[in-house]
């Protein structure tokens, strides 16, 4: 059964800052800072941040965008071999979607314990039931990517 790994290569690292540099746009935004970019082959496929405010689509996580951009890109819905970078642990409807699009690899930075898909609150990525298993590595550049979620919530909280 694929398990959280806290291997950090050059390579995770890499991919992270570009999923980071997503995520920075949705700050930007006043939106949730996550980010994702979706690789395949050493290359990005699809990319997406947090755009549930401006679009007022409870859908529009990063992952879901990103998903969607690759899938457009390859003209397929399966992502077969891809990996997901995301600045936050996927939530379960992304974790689904995740699964759905039969991504391989799931690489995250900050766990999300409260609402996580992939390990934190519940594991969805893998189970005995399942077609598709997918492997998760966790805490690639964790401290850059708590700190922009730290960052923002802060701020967030005291405009009010």
């Amino acid at each position: 059964m694929p398990g959280i790994s806290l291997l950090n290569t050059d390579s995770h690292a890499h991919w992270m800052g570009e999923a980071f540099r997503e995520a920075e746009k949705a700050y930007a935004a006043k939106e949730i800072p996550v980010g994702a970019v979706i690789v395949l082959n050493n290359q990005i496929i699809g990319r997406g941040y947090n755009q549930r405010e401006s679009l007022k689509d409870p859908t529009a996580h990063a992952e879901i965008i990103a998903i969607t951009a690759a899938a457009n890109h390859l003209n397929d819905w399966r992502l077969t071999d891809a990996s997901i970078y995301v600045t936050l642990e996927p939530c379960p409807m992304c974790a689904g979607a995740i699964l759905n699009a039969r991504i391989a690899r799931v690489v995250f930075g900050a766990d999300d314990p409260d609402h996580g898909g992939c390990g934190g609150a519940i594991q969805l990525c893998s189970g005995k039931y399942l077609n598709h298993k997918v492997d998760i590595i966790g805490g690639i550049l964790e401290a850059r990517c708590k700190g922009i979620l730290d960052s923002f919530f802060r701020e967030s909280r005291s405009v009010k």
